[in-house]
C-alpha cells in the first residue's frame, strides 16, 4: 500500500487510504480531532481539547472521576478551584487540564507554562516554537514552509525567486538562499537590489 501524501498521524493501509491513529482525523490523518465537540459528549462537565487527546475538568464544587465523570464534593466547594479538584490521600488539591498549564501561587488558579522560553518545548532546528494557553506547537522557520517530502513531513526552503514573494527591485536579480533571499542590481544598475539606479 503506498499512500501518495503519506499519513501523518496514522498508517497507510491501501492505495492513499489512511487509517488514523486515534484522536487523530483527515485524508492525511494530519488534523486533531476535537474529541471534545462529538456526541455523546466525553465529559459530564468541561472538556479541554488537546493536541491527539482530550482531557475533562469539572465545574468548582466538583471532583474528577476516573471515567470522565463528575462527583458533587463539599471538600472541592470550599477549596475553590478553578478547574476541580481531586483527593490523594484525604487531601484535596486543585487540578489543571493540561500539563502546560500549572497552579498559581494561590493553589487555585492554572497558569500558563510557556515551554518555548523555559526551554522545555522540543521543535527540530529548523522549526521555532509557538506557545498556546496549556500547550505550544512547533512551526517551521521564517522562509521555510511544511512538505511532505520522500516519506514524511519537513520544512523545506522557499524558494522566493520563484514564488515571486521577493521585495527585489524591478531591475535587480533574486537569488534564493536557504531561508531567505538576496538581491543584486543587473548590469548597468548600482545599488542594494532592493533599491537600484
Amino acid at each position: 500500500a503506498t499512500c501518495g501524501h503519506g499519513c501523518k498521524y496514522g498508517e497507510c493501509m491501501g492505495p492513499n487510504k489512511c487509517k488514523c491513529f486515534p484522536g487523530f482525523t483527515g485524508k492525511t490523518c494530519n488534523q486533531d480531532l476535537n474529541e471534545c465537540g462529538l456526541k455523546p459528549r466525553p465529559c459530564e462537565h468541561r472538556c479541554m481539547n488537546t493536541h491527539g487527546s482530550y482531557k475533562c475538568y469539572c465545574l468548582n464544587g466538583y471532583m474528577l472521576m476516573p471515567d470522565g465523570r463528575c462527583a458533587s464534593s463539599r471538600t472541592c466547594t470550599m477549596v475553590n478551584c478553578q478547574y476541580g479538584c481531586e483527593e490523594v490521600k484525604g487531601e484535596v488539591q486543585c487540578l489543571c487540564p493540561s500539563g502546560g498549564l500549572q497552579l498559581g501561587p494561590n493553589g487555585r488558579t492554572c497558569i500558563d507554562i510557556d515551554e518555548c522560553s523555559s526551554g522545555k518545548a522540543l521543535c527540530s532546528y529548523n522549526r521555532r516554537c509557538v506557545n498556546t494557553f496549556g500547550s505550544y506547537y512547533c512551526k517551521c522557520q521564517l522562509g521555510y514552509e511544511l512538505k511532505y517530502v520522500s516519506g514524511h513531513y519537513d520544512c523545506v526552503d522557499v524558494n522566493e525567486c520563484v514564488t515571486n514573494t521577493h521585495t527585489c527591485n524591478l531591475h535587480a536579480e533574486c537569488l534564493n538562499t536557504e531561508g531567505s533571499f538576496k538581491c543584486k542590481c543587473k548590469q548597468g544598475y548600482r545599488g542594494t537590489g532592493f533599491g537600484c539606479a
